[in-house]
């Protein structure tokens, strides 16, 4: 009998997403309960955007959650190495293998004439897809101009009639149309894989049996069959989770609700409450019951229990939750928790030193430093009243600034004052100007300790969270608002 083999492949490109979280928790508790492995896959290739300071925030994320890997980058395995970035040879020769048989070709289009195509295209209201222009090149041709460095990326060829049916574990077959595909680009000009070609290689050379995914991946579904189908491999079981939404059933995204992992461990969530919340999105216990553990939740596991509408990610009903599990805690347990939370040496030493020489006695730390302490902020619009700015630059200043810390990888003093001066210095303001709105969001005052450094201390999630917050008291941003700045915004050098 075949052992189960899932796996999670995130991206190294941000913060730890509660997406990323949701989707790992399903395939642990599908391999679980069927006694098999759950398996952790970096996918790097994206080599702009790919920190090992955000693969470590995953790692420390989702242990955090007490989600644990069987295989992966950190822990080893059989079936390495774990990182797409290190498996470059592998998928060029299988890359080849296709193009031998004649199921993809070298494309040397260039990206101008690829632009155009899709111009003129959309202007003509056809679906933008490449339309073939190399796929006739004999193949001595093509290696001549290869030989002689030419840039090309290698599509697949994809059938333009018919439809493709998609086994899906929690919707039956579901048909697609061929003509909705596109040539998939499997090798990049860099040599580096796409997603496609990467992630049906790695799944078969690592005997995954069943990919649990979210249901975005699903209308590109053919071309992952297809190639299993051209290398002649046999295809996982596939089931493609519900997404979660925000309350208005919009996408999760970070506007509208927290996304990150570590923003909930910073807010003083506890583990155990977060995975429960996950465990609930779509799924529930066979008797209903609203609070359960991961290894009750992994006893009673059955993916045909995850219903197909789109599971609510909301805040007050996960902090609801969270109180359940604080109030069933023992009080030495929650004085424990607190502690483990805040009030451990590590995070009152960074805090030390910069309310020491500000403090005449002990008593006077919590109303100067309480901030440090606390999640969100009961802010006063009065605060952001400028002298110099009006309301709309006000806005305009601290959303480009949030912008800027939202691509922060290092988050280090001396980065993120970088980060707030080249936003200043491009709409030709100052540090001055914009280091008390900074005060204000941050922490609520309209003086306090370095705001800088406290910045530093509070950590990305909780500063970035509090921008936010201040942004949206201040009335938020309009969607003109947003494309306007985003055009001023990609302007910053």
């Amino acid at each position: 009998m075949t052992t189960v083999r899932t796996r999670i492949a995130p991206s190294p490109t941000g913060d730890p997403h509660v997406g990323t979280a949701y989707i790992a928790l399903f395939n642990l508790c599908f391999a679980r309960q069927h006694g098999g492995q759950f398996i952790l896959r970096i996918e790097d290739t994206d080599q702009l955007r790919s920190t090992r300071e955000s693969e470590q925030q995953i790692f420390d994320a989702l242990r955090w959650l007490g989600i644990e890997w069987d295989e992966g980058p950190d822990v080893g395995g059989p079936h390495g190495p774990y990182r797409q970035s290190e498996r470059g040879e592998i998928y060029k020769k299988y890359a080849g293998e296709l193009v031998a048989k004649g199921h993809a070709f070298p494309c040397f289009c260039s990206a101008e004439r690829l632009d155009q195509l899709r111009a003129e295209q959309t202007a003509n209201k056809e679906t933008p897809r490449y339309d073939g222009h190399c796929i006739h090149i004999p193949p001595a041709e093509a290696q001549q101009r290869i030989a002689a460095g030419e840039a090309h990326v290698v599509r697949m060829k994809v059938p333009s009639e018919g439809v493709c049916v998609v086994p899906d574990m929690l919707r039956g077959d579901v048909e697609i149309p061929w003509d909705r595909m596109d040539m998939q680009v499997l090798m990049k000009t860099d040599g580096l894989p796409t997603y496609f070609l990467a992630n049906v290689v790695d799944d078969h050379l690592m005997d995954i049996t069943h990919v649990l995914r979210g249901e975005e991946w699903l209308p590109s579904a053919p071309k992952l069959i297809k190639l299993y189908e051209y290398f002649g491999w046999e295809q996982p079981k596939l089931c493609y989770m519900p997404l979660l939404r925000n309350p208005d059933k919009s996408k999760l995204s970070k506007r509208k609700n927290p996304t990150s992992i570590t923003f909930y461990e910073r807010m003083g969530f506890l583990p155990q409450a977060m995975l429960n919340y996950l465990g609930r999105m779509g799924w529930s216990m066979p008797d209903e019951r609203e609070k359960f553990t991961l290894a009750e939740m992994i006893e009673n596991f059955d993916v045909q229990r995850v219903s197909l509408g789109g599971p609510i990610f909301d805040l007050e009903k996960l902090s609801w939750l969270n109180g359940q599990w604080l109030r069933e805690l023992s009080v030495e347990t929650f004085a424990a928790e607190v502690q483990k939370w805040a009030l451990n040496p590590e995070y009152l030493l960074k805090i030390a030193p910069h309310v020491q020489g500000r403090v005449e006695t002990l008593s006077q730390i919590a109303p100067l430093a309480g901030f440090f302490f606390s999640g969100a902020l009961e802010l006063d619009a009065k605060l952001f009243e400028h002298k110099k700015l009006a309301a709309e630059q006000v806005r305009q200043v601290m959303q480009l600034i949030l912008w800027r810390l939202e691509a922060l990888r290092q988050w280090e003093k001396d980065k993120i004052t970088a980060c707030i001066q080249a936003v200043v210095e491009h709409l030709e303001l100052k540090l001055r100007d914009a280091m008390p709105l900074m005060f204000a969001a941050i922490t609520g005052q309209a003086s306090s300790v370095s705001v800088l450094d406290a910045m530093e201390i509070l950590g990305p999630d909780l500063t970035r969270f509090r921008l936010r917050q201040a942004i949206e008291l201040l009335g938020g941003v309009s969607k003109k608002e947003t494309k306007e700045w985003e055009k001023l915004y990609a302007a910053i050098p």
